[in-house]
């Protein structure tokens, strides 16, 4: 069984291609890299094309994370008939999404899956701030990534 997420922020230059590459390796981590596919996009298209703003690029490779290879892409409708869970970075996005969702699509806010977090938190977009804002998101994607593994364990098993 093969099961797709995609992570979605606003443009798809920090926090969804940090939580894309953090929930890779934490799949890989548990046995999931062969069955579930991850990627992410944005609801705006602004940065269509671009890397990964560097910041957050810089602390994804303090951490042992790589980045490079991201570039930034807008979330596309039909998208939505190959995702089993698309993955809210906040509540702006979520709603962006659910106009555009057909019924019954599996959308949710990501940090939902962090058992520590409450099920309304939203992982803030670090953009407009300094270096700090970046290393606080990792910390709220690394955790919910270790939710959504256990969560995906048992679906896809």
């Amino acid at each position: 069984m093969s099961h797709h997420v995609c992570l979605v922020c606003m443009g798809n230059i920090c926090r969804s291609p940090m939580a894309e590459i953090v929930v890779r390796r934490v799949l890989e981590e548990h046995g999931l890299g062969e069955v579930v596919t991850v990627d992410s996009a944005g609801t705006g298209g602004w940065h269509a094309g671009q890397p990964m703003d560097q910041r957050a690029a810089a602390v994804l490779a303090r951490h042992g994370y790589d980045g490079s290879v991201h570039r930034a892409r807008r979330f596309e409708v039909d998208w939505f008939g190959r995702a089993d869970l698309v993955l809210a970075m906040d509540n702006e996005n979520l709603r962006a999404l659910r106009r555009l969702a057909p019924a019954g699509t599996d959308i949710r806010l990501f940090r939902s899956f962090d058992p520590a977090a409450p099920k309304d938190a939203e992982v803030p977009d670090p953009y407009y701030g300094g270096a700090e804002g970046f290393l606080d998101v990792l910390h709220m994607v690394e955790a919910a990534a270790k939710g959504l593994a256990e969560h995906l364990a048992r679906v896809v098993r």
